[in-house]
């Protein structure tokens, strides 16, 4: 058991994604003993050298999330940061989202949210606190057209954040939400592989740029640090004034 170490040991759901590879980067430069999970094995393998250990496993299933919180524990004696990474982009209206496609929005982006804090609330209570820090979007909070599914969820995410803040903020357990706006990563390929669309998503930004999955892995691992201990309930968001300013 390692549990005696210093460094953090960090859960990341998605680690192999557009955010999920710099964000590994970052931890592990820092010192901390990243363990990746994600449903492809072939994206995991690109995080393998800034992992610890990785797993494969579905972050919908509520059981193999908890079993693998329970193996870290195990292993590593505690958890003290957790990320969750997975999540997805539908840009439809209401009358155009097939039930499905509701479900799956819903189960991709709240569902895999609220499957980690349901696994990691305790152990982290146990062992002395943590942090978790979940995604939303800077939809979430601002109306934008052909996004009411995903709106939907990402809302819900920011709700799971701060109600699991209040519940276990005398254990030392904190909970935030990251909130990009358009970011260069291939979730959002949908969005840069049309001109329209992109020229579009551009022009809402304050700032008139997409981000980048390296600036939204420093604001995940600004909240990861223990030097945060203060800093729970909230939505920091890195969307180039997407949500907050208007573009001229």
């Amino acid at each position: 058991m390692s549990g005696e170490s210093d460094a953090q040991v960090i859960f990341v759901i998605g680690a192999g994604g557009g955010v999920g590879k710099p964000l590994c980067d970052r931890l592990a430069k820092r010192g901390a003993t990243v363990i990746g999970v994600g449903r492809s094995e072939d994206k995991l393998k690109s995080v393998g050298d800034h992992c610890a250990s990785t797993l494969t496993l579905d972050a919908k299933d509520p059981d193999a999330v908890s079993e693998a919180v329970s193996a870290i524990v195990k292993e590593h004696g505690r958890i003290d940061g957790a990320v969750n990474l997975a999540g997805s982009i539908l840009l439809k209206p209401a009358h155009s989202t097939s039930p499905d496609e509701f479900r799956e929005t819903i189960e991709l982006n709240l569902t895999t949210a609220f499957n980690m804090v349901r696994a990691v609330a305790q152990p982290m209570s146990k062992h002395g606190g943590g942090s978790v820090v979940l995604m939303t979007s800077a939809v979430a909070e601002h109306g934008y057209p052909a996004h009411e599914a995903i709106s939907a969820a990402k809302a819900g995410v920011i709700g799971l954040a701060r109600s699991a803040a209040s519940t276990y903020a005398s254990k030392g357990v904190r909970f935030n939400c990251v909130a990009p706006g358009l970011t260069d990563t291939p979730m959002a390929s949908q969005i840069f592989g049309s001109e329209p669309a992109l020229k579009a998503s551009l022009a809402m930004h304050a700032n008139g740029r997409a981000g980048q999955p390296e600036q939204v892995a420093s604001a995940i691992d600004f909240l990861l640090q223990a030097d945060q201990a203060h800093v729970t309930g909230q939505v920091l968001a890195v969307d180039g004034g997407l949500s907050r300013v208007h573009a001229k």
